[in-house]
């Protein structure tokens, strides 16, 4: 339940404010939270999805894939090459050596980390490095942060917004506009353009 007048709407973080985060990360040895971000942008998958993998995932083929918790739909996700790079540093500096252990998981060993605990923590990292957001943070500003940087990197194309779609699940271009902010910023645009 949110507090009269709180923003609740999740946003995403700016390009370069995520590549900042991720190195800031590794840099303190926050290794979790390091690849959580980056598998979690460079995938776009949900958390429920991100708390079931595996390094093998990631490090052992070009692509691997998995049943959507949400959806129950099949879907296969090309490891990028900088996020398998990622990946493998840390497992390096970490000394993993199971690489079919969950990646996620908590500090007893026992099963992955709580959506919740993941929540509160990037608020969190968030402040500490002082990402500035125009909204809230939360496991939804992963994916879109992905869907920010493909449009961005495409023009805000059309064939962008498709792939998009597709990729995220949604049943129209209307729902992914609405879901990367972009319908509300067009709107907002029509109001800038009323010049004299």
């Amino acid at each position: 339940m949110s507090i009269k007048g709180q923003n609740t709407t999740t946003t995403y973080i700016e390009w370069n404010d995520f590549i900042s985060l991720i190195t800031r990360l590794e840099k303190d040895e926050n290794y979790k939270f390091c690849l959580l971000v980056s598998i979690g942008v460079f995938t776009g998958l949900r958390i429920s999805d991100l708390l079931t993998l595996t390094y093998s995932d990631l490090l052992n083929n070009e692509t691997f894939t998995l049943r959507e918790m949400k959806t129950k739909k099949q879907r296969s996700i090309k490891v990028n090459k900088d996020l398998k790079d990622i990946v493998s540093r840390i497992v390096s500096k970490s000394n993993i050596t199971n690489l079919n252990q969950l990646i996620f998981i908590n500090k007893y060993g026992t099963k992955s980390i709580d959506k919740s605990y993941v929540n509160v923590k990037l608020k969190e990292l968030v402040k500490k490095y002082r990402i500035k957001l125009d909204g809230n943070v939360s496991t939804h500003t992963f994916r879109k942060t992905l869907g920010r940087r493909v449009m961005e990197v495409n023009n805000y194309s059309n064939e962008s917004l498709v792939l998009l779609m597709e990729l995220f699940g949604h049943s129209s271009m209307s729902i992914t506009k609405r879901y990367l902010g972009i319908r509300e910023q067009e709107i907002h645009n029509v109001y800038d353009s009323l010049t004299f």
